[in-house]
C-alpha cells in the first residue's frame, strides 16, 4: 500500500467506471469520471488517508481509512473511549480477483491500524448480499455485528449492511 497520488487519477476513473467493479463499488448506476474522481477522492477528509494498493509492482486497487466519527460511533455501538477506525478497498484490477490478495489486503491494513494508529477495533459495513467481501473479511477476524437497515444507496435502492468488526 502507498499514499494515493495525483498520478492516480486515471486508474481511480478505469476502475471506477467499469461496470463490473461498479456492481460491487457505488453501483453501475454511478459511474466515475475525471471530475467525480477529483471531488470524491482528492480533497481533504476528516482523517482520511487514502492510498494504492500495488501487487507486484502492479496498482490494482484503492483502500481508504479513517477515525470513526461520533454519529457512526453511536450507531455502531462504540464507547467514546475506544480508538475506532473503518476501512474501504477494492480491488480495480478484476484479474486480480478471487487470488486471496484481498485477504492479504485487509489483514496489512488492520496491523498497521492496530500498529500505528493503537486502533482497539477496525469496522467495515459491507453490504448484506456481498457474499465474496464478507467471507474474506470473516476469513481476516472481522464478525458480524449488526444489520444496518437500508444503509447504503445502490443501484436504485437503499441495500442492509453488515457492521462488521475486527477488535484487537
Amino acid at each position: 500500500m502507498r499514499r494515493l497520488e495525483k498520478r492516480d487519477e486515471s486508474k481511480l476513473v478505469k476502475w471506477l467506471s467499469d461496470p463490473v467493479v461498479l456492481t460491487f463499488y457505488e453501483g453501475r448506476d454511478n459511474p466515475f469520471d475525471a471530475e467525480k474522481v477529483r471531488k470524491e477522492f482528492y480533497t481533504e477528509g476528516a482523517g482520511v488517508v487514502r492510498g494504492i494498493i500495488e501487487f507486484d509492482q502492479i496498482e490494482i486497487g484503492y483502500i481508504q481509512y479513517y477515525p470513526i466519527e461520533e454519529e457512526e460511533r453511536i450507531l455502531y455501538g462504540c464507547r467514546a473511549d475506544q480508538i475506532v477506525y473503518g476501512t474501504d478497498q477494492l480491488i480495480g484490477e478484476v484479474n486480480y480477483w478471487n487470488k486471496g490478495i484481498g485477504k492479504v489486503l485487509v489483514k496489512a491494513a488492520v496491523e498497521h491500524l492496530i500498529y500505528t494508529k493503537q486502533a482497539q477495533k477496525v469496522v467495515m459495513d459491507p453490504q448484506e448480499w456481498n457474499a465474496r467481501a464478507i467471507r474474506c473479511y470473516e476469513k481476516c477476524g472481522f464478525q458480524k455485528v449488526k444489520l444496518l437497515s437500508e444503509r447504503e444507496w445502490h443501484e436504485g435502492a437503499y441495500r442492509n449492511c453488515w457492521l462488521m468488526e475486527y477488535t484487537k
